[in-house]
């Protein structure tokens, strides 16, 4: 009994032994492994896995943006239209101009800078809601992709598709595998096991208690081994394809957003206007200054997002981006941001965004019809959201919160807060 409470405690941050408190990661095992049964090994194919991440990376992103918006208080309904808009207006520069696919890219993320500054300024500046704002910069930039392209499809040179299409290249000898693919997996794998013992380090060194060595074992073979099947599905693909470009990029974006939420001063003044926005302006937090850059950041990310889908279709149309906004705001909130703001995590979007990106790619390797999936989509987002709330009204750990609580946890040990999972010390405004 003693080392089960210790692995509850050390594993999930000391939670019942209800699984549904063990986080959405687990929802999420609970989906692939449905799926894989239902499919009879599709799901978890190479080929399947490789298009799995092809085709909801740019959604992924947008949930990235999307956490910090809602986090704020506020909503962007705009996300979609923006991504087509600019994802029109690159291929447009790209084909009449003959501007260089790298240089189209730069102006595409000017572009996005320029819609999502004239957003933040009705936002922080004017005053109007976020809802109100988006709502019409939906309206405008869909008729703006319509008016510059003339409603039609206008194709993206070979070079441009490496970013929504190309996979990491073959290098070195004939291992039967993707060689770059392993080195990204083998660099992964070295990230966990020196996390893990840095942070033992860091507990003793703060005289703090540290898990049994076999806690950490146990937790770092769990870790390693997930990373190394998925490593090799992604390596043992066929000839040509590998980890697609678009999840590296993604990847790279979730570690620079989870860090500038986490330690930096600006991220956790975003969580603290979330959470009470009067008393953040109090304690000196530059509250139109934090809600101009959530609205300015996500529309950057919304042009890249409509660039990486834009480069994996070879071309640009009118229908680009529709639900777009949707996908990405249920992505939040599954991954457990509240609807009143102030809380929420980067990893937790993704999660989010990955339990409906399995869920409507399981549901289409069965044939099931788009009309179901939306509406099995929408009943998961439903439940998973009423869920939350019901465990917090009760006084219950929270679905979301027992997932990052061993992350809240660790965060205790180090100097300062972190404002991904909201923590902070009893005179910061930053929601808890």
């Amino acid at each position: 009994m003693s080392r089960m409470k210790d692995l509850q405690k050390s594993l999930f941050g000391g939670t019942t032994s209800n699984a549904r408190q063990f986080g959405m990661i687990f929802t999420l095992v609970a989906i692939v492994l449905l799926f894989q049964f239902l499919t009879n090994g599709l799901t978890l194919n190479s080929g399947n896995l490789i298009s799995l991440v092809s085709q909801y990376s740019y959604i992924l992103i947008l949930a990235i943006g999307m956490l910090m918006v809602i986090v704020a208080g506020h909503i962007d309904l705009s996300v979609g239209s923006i991504a087509a808009f600019v994802g029109i207006v690159v291929a447009k520069v790209m084909q009449e101009y003959s501007v260089p696919w790298f240089l189209a890219i730069l102006i595409g993320l000017a572009v996005g800078a320029l819609i999502g500054a004239w957003q933040g300024f009705w936002v922080a500046y004017v005053g109007v809601p976020a809802f109100i704002v988006t709502l019409a910069g939906m309206m405008l930039f869909r008729g703006g992709n319509q008016f510059i392209g003339n409603a039609d499809t206008i194709p993206v040179p070979e070079g441009f598709r490496f970013i929504g299409s190309g996979f990491l290249w073959e290098v070195g000898p004939d291992t039967g595998y993707n060689n770059l693919t392993l080195l990204l997996g083998l660099a992964a794998c070295a990230a966990v096991v020196i996390r893990e013992w840095r942070l033992r380090r860091t507990r003793r060194e703060m005289e703090a208690e540290v898990a049994p060595m076999w806690i950490s074992a146990l937790r770092v073979a769990v870790a390693l081994g997930v990373i190394v099947y998925v490593t090799l599905r992604f390596a043992g693909g066929r000839v040509g394809t590998s980890f697609p470009v678009s999840g590296i990029i993604l990847a790279v974006l979730v570690l620079a957003y989870s860090f500038i939420t986490r330690n930096t001063a600006g991220g956790r003044h975003i969580y603290a206007v979330g959470g009470n926005a009067r008393a953040a302006e109090l304690s000196g937090v530059k509250l139109r200054r934090v809600n101009f850059f959530v609205m300015m950041n996500m529309s950057v990310l919304a042009a890249l997002a409509g660039m990486i889908f834009v480069a994996r279709s070879a071309a640009s149309g009118p229908q680009d981006g529709l639900g777009w906004e949707l996908d990405a705001i249920a992505a939040v909130f599954i991954g457990g941001a509240a609807v009143s703001g102030g809380l929420g995590t980067i990893s937790g979007s993704i999660v989010g965004g990955l339990v409906m990106a399995v869920l409507n790619n399981g549901l289409q390797l069965m044939g099931v019809g788009s009309d179901r999936v939306q509406i099995i989509k929408g009943l998961v987002l439903l439940l998973a959201v009423a869920l939350d709330v019901y465990n917090k009204n009760q006084g219950r750990t929270s679905i979301t919160g027992a997932f990052m609580r061993q992350f809240r946890r660790q965060a205790a040990v180090g100097p300062a807060p972190t404002a991904e999972t909201g923590s902070a010390p009893a005179k910061t405004p930053v929601a808890s």
